[in-house]
This record gives structure tokens, C-alpha cells and sequence, in this order.
């Protein structure tokens, strides 16, 4: 039986690079003839998850440590349909998790252009569509992630797949990846205009590391309906101010933000957070990939509270702004 059965939840910060099954991805794995490290699964349980008390130092060692793993055995279209069929299906039997936003950048499982990108694009709607089929009662979507390392013609190619999609299940952009110095959020606002103008939601990942200067371009200048992260605006009161009057929605993943060493501990965990509780902020709780992470919704709830950073009622009234903030509609 799913975890408190009785309350409806919401993910909509979910990468599916960290969201699979560990079981799910061996067998695909072996499927498709894919060499691993090890011929022993517990290895490889290891190899892409985290234990409780492991850390990474930063989001690049986490991006190279296990994306690099999870994405390669996702990176065809048979992987990739079973892929998204598992995790939306998964979501909805463990935590009655009744609206799923699943994002992943599929040029980063294309295998550099080995891949034909639109077979790849249409194999995660087949798994979006069948669990949809045998779970009447979710609602799901998908969001294109475009990347910081990659170039802006890239992210534009990404961009014009979303827009081609958006009547077959895709509902919005993101852009992701670690902190690079070279990268220009200014350059990319075009692609994010393009993306409201063609009626897909807009989330960027800003906030979460580096200077606080991107997140304020991209709350004053780009105005997307949510953020990803976007922990540092807790540390400017000004800034919360202008981050509730402009009615965006942060992605908060809390158990993320301690394994990538975002936040150095619970206390730091609790202070953000209580920030924009008491500023009024508008947020939402996510995992942003349970099985990497070992936990899933209802746990980041429990430890919430546990922790007595949130309260049943803030809780809940989280959970309520993630149903109104969905890219996903009837």
C-alpha cells in the first residue's frame, strides 16, 4: 500500500536521470547489451545511489558520478519508454502521487546524435501515455530540460522539440546543469519567450548555486512561472519581497539540497526554508529523483516535520501550490 494513502500529492521537480528503480535500469542495462563496472547488482545499487550519510562535494561530482551511469542506460528508445512508464507508475502505487512532471534533456540521451532525437522524444511519450493508461487517476508531464553546457543552437533544438511536442505530453522547459562561468542566462531569454509564447510552462534552475545576480535577472527579466531551487534568495530579505510580489513558484527539494552540500545541514536546511514560509514565498516539496536520493515524497514530508521546519498546515498548504502551479491540465 502507498505511503498515507489518504492525501494526494504533486512532484514537479523530478529528474528522470535519478528516478528509476535501480532494479528497472539493471535490467534495461542487460538488455540492451550496455558493459557495467560490475556483473554484481548490489555494486551497481551503490554505484548510482546514495547511502544516508554520503555527500557530494558539488553538483558537477554529482552530475559525473551518477548521471553519467543512469542517463548512458536510458539513452535508447526502449530504455527511455520504461524508463518514464516506471517512474510515474511508481510515484502513484508509493506516495499516491496523483500529478507527475518528469524532466529530462533528451539530447543527453541521444548518444551525441547516434540516437535519431525525435525517436527518442517519442519513446518517453509512449511511457508517458501507458501509465497514464493503467493509472486513470494521474495526471503527468513532461518537461524538456535544456543545458548550461550546452550551446545556445543546442538549447534552441531542444526548445523547437518541446513546442513540436506539446500537444503529445510535453509541458514545459527548464534549463539545468552545473555552474559555468561562460554561460549566459541573458542570451538564452529568447528561447524562454519562444517557450511562453508557444503556451509551455517555464521553470529554471537558478538559485541553487553560484551568484544570486542570474536569479534576480531571471525573477525581474524572464519572469518564469516557477524555479528550481532558488535557495538563495532566503539569504536577502529585499529580495524575498520582490520574489513574493512577483508570484513565481519555488521547487524546493530538501534532501537534494543536503546530499549535493547546497545547504551544509538541517539547521541551514530549516532556515531557508522558514525564510520564505515567513515571507510568504510560495513553494513546493519535491525529491528531485527519489531512487538517487533515497527518499521519495511522503519521507521528505516526515522529515520535515520531524525536523520541525514545516508544519502539517504549511505542508499542506505547499502541496496545494503545487496543484495550482502544474504545468499539467485536464
Amino acid at each position: 500500500m502507498p505511503q498515507n494513502t489518504t492525501k494526494k500529492r504533486v512532484e514537479l521537480h523530478a529528474h528522470l536521470g535519478s528516478s528509476v528503480d535501480p532494479v528497472i535500469l539493471w535490467t534495461i542495462a542487460h538488455q540492451r547489451g550496455i558493459k557495467l563496472p560490475s556483473k554484481d547488482y548490489w555494486d551497481f545499487e551503490k554505484m548510482i545511489t546514495m547511502a544516508p550519510d554520503e555527500r557530494n562535494t558539488t553538483l558537477e561530482e554529482m552530475d559525473s558520478k551518477y548521471f553519467e551511469w543512469t542517463e548512458r542506460i536510458q539513452s535508447s528508445p526502449e530504455g527511455l519508454e520504461v524508463a518514464v512508464h516506471s517512474v510515474i507508475g511508481g510515484g502513484y502505487r508509493k506516495c499516491n502521487i496523483v500529478v507527475q512532471e518528469l524532466r529530462f534533456n533528451p539530447m543527453r540521451r541521444n548518444r551525441s546524435g547516434e540516437r535519431d532525437l525525435d525517436h527518442i522524444i517519442l519513446a518517453s511519450i509512449r511511457g508517458l501515455q501507458r501509465s497514464l493508461l493503467e493509472y486513470p487517476q494521474v495526471k503527468a508531464g513532461i518537461i524538456f530540460s535544456m543545458d548550461r553546457r550546452f550551446s545556445y543552437g543546442q538549447n534552441e533544438i531542444i526548445l523547437q522539440k518541446a513546442i513540436k511536442y506539446a500537444k503529445d505530453g510535453v509541458v514545459g522547459v527548464d534549463i539545468a546543469g552545473p555552474y559555468v562561468a561562460e554561460f549566459s542566462m541573458e542570451s538564452h531569454a529568447p528561447l524562454f519567450a519562444e517557450a511562453k509564447s508557444a503556451g509551455l510552462g517555464v521553470t529554471i534552475h537558478t538559485g541553487e548555486e553560484g551568484s544570486i545576480d542570474e536569479m534576480r535577472y531571471v525573477v525581474s527579466t524572464i519572469k518564469p512561472n516557477r524555479i528550481g531551487h532558488g535557495i538563495l534568495a532566503a539569504k536577502d530579505p529585499d529580495f524575498l519581497g520582490e520574489l513574493r510580489e512577483s508570484g513565481i513558484t519555488l521547487e524546493l527539494c530538501p534532501t537534494s539540497n543536503l546530499k549535493n552540500s547546497i545547504l551544509k545541514d538541517v539547521s541551514e536546511l530549516r532556515a531557508t526554508i522558514r525564510a520564505f514560509a515567513d515571507s510568504g514565498v510560495k513553494f513546493t516539496i519535491n525529491t528531485d529523483g527519489p531512487e538517487m536520493y533515497q527518499s521519495n515524497l511522503a519521507e521528505e514530508e516526515a522529515f520535515l516535520l520531524k525536523e520541525n521546519i514545516l508544519s502539517q498546515a504549511e505542508i499542506d498548504q505547499a502541496t496545494a501550490w503545487a496543484f495550482d502551479a502544474t504545468f499539467v491540465r485536464s
